[in-house]
């Protein structure tokens, strides 16, 4: 079968967009970590927007981290796959051109800090996960314990980490003098710019203080909020793609029709009119992001421990159970909004509405066990923060302590049928020799949880007020199950 190329661009069918310009004549200006699914349905997106309508040196060297599959599947298609985007009532497809080069850490590093290095790289994108960035999650701060930390501060010439290939990109722009780097994070951080540069600083200043005071001085980190649903691709996927392609393209990404990129508008260098697609530059992009955070994300979490316990796999089945949307209209109107400072453009109760159709969305099978991924590095900005809030203002939070209970039964590994969870957390390990300490007795199995510092910090495991909340809702995970005790829940408020 023919593969998408360059050289078969043209013969897609007419119906299927493509790029209006020319990806041929693009030069590369944007080294993007991280080239997952999720930025091949976001930025690149909007950054193939831009360079349809004003053109520009924008083209993205994406870099693979950890595997080689994406560079693979790429590579010889020309860094070009299809952008499908799915809805109930309607499939659109569209070819992108804006990554004109995939690169894979593991075989070509050199490649890649001459790509960092090079003058005509003005800005660095990120989406590595939030336990991409080594840091403690509960305080922000770099966790110089993390073996990768260790190994690059050791070895600053072959770093194993992002932030430490940062530092090293910036210290041989230094030294060639290149010129200041605009790095741009797009992971689910709080202060997302704010954190990942202290988290450069913290290691800058480790190695070498005259390094940290020219980072200081010429890199910025605008901070942002990036919002779409991108499920796994899945062979039917490709396939159905494959078919209404006419040829085969070994990575197209789905997702839903609604996006958000909302961008801290603090750059030292130039960059693409991402606006074209559609993005907002703010002088202030917290009360965004604590909205997307607090609201889709946290909601999206309780989804997926409480809706894989109660035996759904896929989001969309959760979002089909009455009960839980109850539960999460809830959780949203009276534990969260409460939290927010809501920007003056949003209409909060309709946002709200909108959440729960993305989420009812059949034609996204999004699995709730890809959302409870890392959840040890998502619980303290999902959840935790609103906690603290409501702590402080004395405001009960009865479905939010669920929502942990609810991690806090998946991670313990074993589902309501006694078969085995595999659990997908960097403290995995951690977990499972807590569970087998206390399989049977839930109040401990909370108590030792709670006193993981890396999530709950000081506090939380301390404060009545949250422990034991979280310490009965797990009780009566263990006892009724998961549908029996969100329908509880939802009916006692």
């Amino acid at each position: 079968m023919t593969t998408l190329s360059l050289a078969t661009l043209q013969r897609i069918p007419p119906e299927i967009a493509r790029p209006s310009y020319d990806p041929r004549g693009v030069e590369i200006g944007i080294v993007h970590l991280g080239i997952g699914a999720f930025h091949r349905a976001h930025q690149a997106i909007y950054t193939d927007d831009a360079l349809g309508q004003n053109g520009g040196a924008w083209g993205i060297c994406g870099v693979s981290l950890r595997s080689s599959d994406v560079r693979d599947r790429m590579r010889p298609q020309n860094g070009l796959y299809t952008a499908v985007e799915k809805s109930p009532e309607a499939v659109h497809r569209r070819v992108i051109g804006s990554v004109r080069e995939i690169l894979f850490l593991g075989a070509e590093r050199s490649a890649i800090d001459a790509r960092l290095a090079h003058p005509a790289t003005r800005i660095v994108t990120l989406t590595v996960t939030e336990k991409g960035y080594c840091h403690d999650p509960s305080n922000g701060r770099l966790n110089f314990e993390h073996r990768d930390i260790a190994h690059d501060l050791a070895t600053p010439r072959e770093p194993a980490s992002v932030i430490g290939l940062l530092v090293a990109a910036l210290d041989a722009r230094r030294n060639a003098g290149s010129g200041p780097l605009t790095i741009v994070c797009c992971d689910n951080l709080p202060h997302n710019g704010r954190v990942l540069r202290g988290l450069v600083a913290e290691f800058a200043e480790t190695r070498d203080a005259a390094l940290a005071r020219w980072i200081e001085q010429n890199a910025s980190f605008p901070s942002t909020m990036i919002d779409r649903i991108v499920p796994a691709t899945t062979a039917a996927d490709i396939a159905d793609n494959d078919a209404a392609l006419g040829m085969h393209d070994a990575a197209p990404v789905v997702f839903e029709p609604f996006k958000q990129w909302v961008i801290e508008d603090r750059f030292v260098t130039d960059r693409p009119n991402w606006e074209a697609g559609g993005a907002q530059l703010v002088a202030d992009v917290a009360p965004f992001e604590a909205m997307k955070l607090r609201l889709l994300n946290a909601s999206h979490s309780a989804f997926a421990y409480l809706g894989f316990l109660a035996g759904h796999e896929f989001i969309y089945q959760v979002a089909a159970q009455p009960v839980f949307v109850t539960f999460m209209r809830r959780f949203m109107n009276d534990e969260v909004t409460p939290t927010l400072e809501i920007p003056g453009t949003i209409d909060v109760a309709a946002y709200g509405d909108a959440l729960v159709r993305r989420f009812a969305n059949p034609a996204l099978p999004h699995r709730t066990q890809q959302i409870a991924m890392d959840g040890s590095q998502k619980l303290p900005q999902r959840l935790l923060a609103t906690a603290r809030d409501n702590l402080a203002a004395g405001r009960a939070m009865p479905l939010l302590t669920l929502a942990v209970a609810g991690w806090m039964r998946y991670v313990a590994g074993r589902d309501e049928a006694g078969r085995p969870i595999k659990v997908d957390d960097p403290l995995a390990a951690q977990f499972s020799a807590i569970a087998d300490r206390h399989r049977d007795d839930p109040r401990s199995l909370a108590r030792d949880l709670l006193g993981v510092r890396a999530i709950f910090g000081d506090d939380l495991s301390r404060d009545p007020r949250f422990a034991e909340p979280v310490t009965s809702c797990l009780e009566q995970l263990f006892r009724d199950g998961a549908a029996r005790t969100v329908a509880r829940t939802v009916a006692a408020r």
